[in-house]
């Protein structure tokens, strides 16, 4: 099925099975590419009609969630709704939970008492986790609910059928677990709780950047002489549209410098804490603020292909690209619900019918085996550490476009670097080797590269520019043979590639050399730092370029890179490419038009601040930062920790369920306990998540 994207606000899904239970009914009817994010509670799926869309709504519903409507808020104020649940459910069962420690003869250890406090929390209980359960059911994947369910459905009505049996006689408080019902469902609630707020802090850059998108455009018009200023909403802003700009306000859309001055705080963007200067001319995007200063701007794009909105589009969407290393949690998850039944049917019927430890104990560890076991922690384990990570990125001024590219940068063996633009400026450093004639030569070359649209004519223009150009002729560029004209005497002037191989250009007089200059492009600064932290990374670091062997084995050497080519052609470039990808995981950086292919190519494609909109494009990571080598470093140790993060994660998730459920099925833990430790288990995993946020990256 394909059609426009349809995105849906669902509240319900408390865990990662029910997110898969959700896609996995709707792919049955034909939403073959749903895709239901526990994280944020959304679910998209492509929809060619309104009525599909509804068909979709339906069948969400039909399982037992609740679709919002659009303009519910992303951020809910002040209490949720399973807060407020919590809060309900501990009303009632702190004091039934507290006749535990009482004498048996007190007034809450009634049975009608207890009864009455319990069953307002089991019904809240099976209107919670039972309609959530049976919807899984029906989708064919049970959730953990499903547990829940069963684990505090037993404990109640077990207590009713003991209250029955043994109705009036002493015995009758050994068959009395309403507490262990209303308990288990509370600490559920609390673990819900828990990981509703924790969740929320994972997409709290996602958060931020929304509010730093502007809400008031101000829109020049003219008639005639008259210019007035008119308030409009960002979004009806149009390519081409002259907008003022005052100090304090937030830019709305991305665009250029038309007049003015100030200071614009660019840290949404790029990351960086400081203010930068403005000038006419210069770009800027949308979510930054103008600190200081007033000025007009001409939009660029409209709002919603801002670079802020790709960043909030692109940390929002990390979760859908799943890494591999998901792929395995999923699977998991998927069957972990059944098994766990079936190891707590095993509990009750081989500890009651061979065990003799009595139908109560054998019972209550059955419901211990279900309520302690938790497979949300391994379908968390995953998302919660991608958006972590890609906002942290995000925040630092680095793109990164899916879960899937963290784990294979963090993979990655080799590094493959474009040279110019990329590892160094573009502005080069002149090295006079030799000059017969003085400041002449400065001179003429001074006016010859006047009409040079090389790029190497800009750095004599700004290295001869105080020197007056002498007056020459019939100046023109000849293929091959690089910069000619005449003098005022009638002498022929070239200034070109040199034949002398310890120089790169010459100026010729009359076919003689008079000067010659060696060329050296300047090394990006930080570049070294951040090739030495590659190559102690145990990441091979290469450099290939279209420049001439020797200027790139000069950038190599001065960069410590060992492995270098030059004069390759962009197919050439592919080739070495597509060797090293079908041998190990490689990354390509690069910013030029003919580096598009072998961005798109590479199993990680990186584009620097500055690279043409092809670079970016197929880059899957791109550095926004002004300082692209420090963003280069960042990106991959931010990958590399999100990657960890995820192993750490599943360990942690795997580890507590194979140990838990043995101790639970033994009878070791009680079914409070056990729900208690459920509660916090998925809680320890977000945790560790929410740790990518601020710890130092190493």
């Amino acid at each position: 099925m394909t059609g426009e994207e349809v995105s849906l606000k669902v509240d319900g899904m408390t865990c990662n099975n029910c997110a898969l239970g959700i896609s996995k009914s709707l792919k049955q009817i034909g939403f073959d590419d749903a895709d239901a994010n526990f994280i944020d509670g959304e679910v998209s799926f492509s929809s060619p009609s309104e009525r599909e869309t509804d068909k979709a709504i339906a069948q969400i519903k039909k399982l037992g969630y609740t679709v919002k409507d659009d303009s519910s808020p992303i951020v809910e104020n002040g209490l949720s709704s399973i807060e407020k649940k919590f809060i309900f459910s501990l009303i009632f069962s702190v004091p039934l939970f507290m006749h535990m420690f009482v004498p048996h003869h007190w007034w809450i250890n009634n049975p009608w008492v207890q009864l009455a406090l319990a069953l307002p929390v089991f019904i809240l209980g099976i209107l919670h986790f039972g309609k959530s359960a049976w919807g899984s059911l029906r989708a064919g994947m049970a959730n953990m609910d499903v547990l829940i369910f069963i684990g505090s459905s037993s404990a109640f009505l077990y207590s009713l059928v003991g209250w029955y049996m043994h109705a009036g006689t002493p015995e009758l408080h050994n068959f009395l677990f309403f507490e262990t019902a209303t308990t288990i469902i509370s600490l559920v609630l609390l673990g819900n709780v828990l990981e509703h707020r924790s969740v929320q802090q994972t997409t709290k850059n996602v958060q931020a950047l929304d509010k730093m998108q502007a809400h008031v455009a101000r829109i020049v018009m003219r008639v005639g002489k008259t210019e007035k200023i008119f308030e409009t909403d960002p979004a009806g802003v149009k390519p081409g549209d002259e907008l003022q700009i005052n100090e304090g306000d937030q830019i709305p859309v991305d665009g250029v410098v038309l007049s003015g001055s100030g200071e614009v705080n660019e840290s949404a963007i790029t990351g960086e804490s400081l203010p930068n200067a403005l000038e006419e001319g210069r770009a800027v995007y949308s979510g930054t603020t103008l600190v200081n200063g007033n000025l007009r701007m001409i939009a660029k794009a409209p709002a919603k292909d801002s670079t802020l909105q790709q960043i909030i589009e692109l940390v929002k969407k990390a979760r859908k690209d799943q890494p591999d290393i998901q792929k395995f949690g999923d699977r998991v998850s998927g069957v972990f619900v059944p098994a766990v039944l079936v190891i707590a049917a095993l509990t009750f019927t081989i500890g009651y019918f061979f065990g003799e430890i009595g139908l109560t104990h054998a019972l209550m560890n059955a419901v211990a085996v279900l309520v302690i076991s938790c497979p949300c922690a391994m379908g968390l384990a995953t998302p919660t550490a991608v958006v972590a990570g890609v906002g942290r990125a995000a925040k630092n001024g680095i793109l990164i476009k899916g879960g899937s590219t963290l784990e294979r940068f963090a993979k990655v063996k080799r590094i493959l670097f474009d040279k110019t633009g990329t590892l160094t400026s573009g502005d080069f450093q002149i090295i006079e080797v030799e000059n017969s004639i003085g400041d002449r030569a400065k001179s003429i070359i001074h006016a010859i590269e006047q009409h040079s649209a090389h790029p190497i004519a800009s750095s004599f223009l700004k290295e001869f520019g105080d020197f007056p150009p002498e007056a020459l002729t019939d100046t023109r560029e000849e293929k091959g043979r690089g910069m000619t004209a005449k003098t005022a005497s009638g002498e022929s002037v070239r200034f070109g590639r040199c034949t002398n191989a310890d120089a790169d250009l010459a100026l010729e007089i009359d076919g003689v050399t008079v000067a010659s200059y060696l060329i050296r492009d300047k090394v990006l600064e930080g570049a070294r730092e951040m090739v030495a932290y590659y190559n102690s990374a145990d990441v091979v670091t290469e450099l290939i370029s279209g420049d001439r062997d020797s200027k790139v084995k000069s950038t190599a050497e001065e960069l410590g890179i060992s492995k270098w080519a030059g004069s390759l052609s962009p197919q050439e470039k592919l080739d070495r490419i597509e060797a090293a990808s079908k041998k190990e995981l490689v990354a390509m950086v690069g910013d030029g038009i003919n580096d598009g292919p072998a961005l798109s190519l590479a199993h990680v494609g990186i584009s620097p601040k500055g690279a043409t909109a092809l670079a970016s494009d197929a880059a899957r990571i791109a550095i926004l930062s002004s300082d692209p080598m420090d963003g280069l470093k960042r990106a991959h140790l931010i990958s590399k920790h999100t990657y960890i993060t995820i192993k750490q994660n599943l360990f942690w998730a795997l580890s507590y369920n194979l140990i838990a459920i043995p101790i639970a099925a033994f009878g070791f833990l009680n079914p409070m306990v056990a729900a208690l430790a459920m509660a916090f288990s998925d809680v320890v995993v977000i945790g560790n998540s929410l740790r990518l946020k601020v710890k130092r990256l190493k």
